[in-house]
């Protein structure tokens, strides 16, 4: 099973807002191989934006919602 993790968006609705950027150049969207690697990864988010917060990098009120955030099984291809 592959698992992305979305994001509510105002334009598009619930899209995969996340990439990755390969060395050479390549942006593909990012995915999962288990729900747990997806959580892991939305966990690890959240606690950078924290941490930002925390370290005034980001001002507080420039955080996100995890009501934002979904983790969707995509069928498979």
């Amino acid at each position: 099973m592959t698992y992305e993790v979305q994001q509510q968006t105002l334009s598009e609705g619930w899209v995969n807002t996340w990439s990755i950027e390969h060395h050479d150049g390549r942006i593909e969207l990012e995915r999962f191989g288990s729900f747990g690697e997806a959580q892991a990864a939305l966990d690890e988010f959240f606690a950078e934006i924290a941490d930002e917060i925390a370290t005034g990098q980001r001002p507080y009120d420039n955080g996100y919602d995890r009501d934002e955030f979904r983790i969707v099984k995509l069928a498979a291809s």
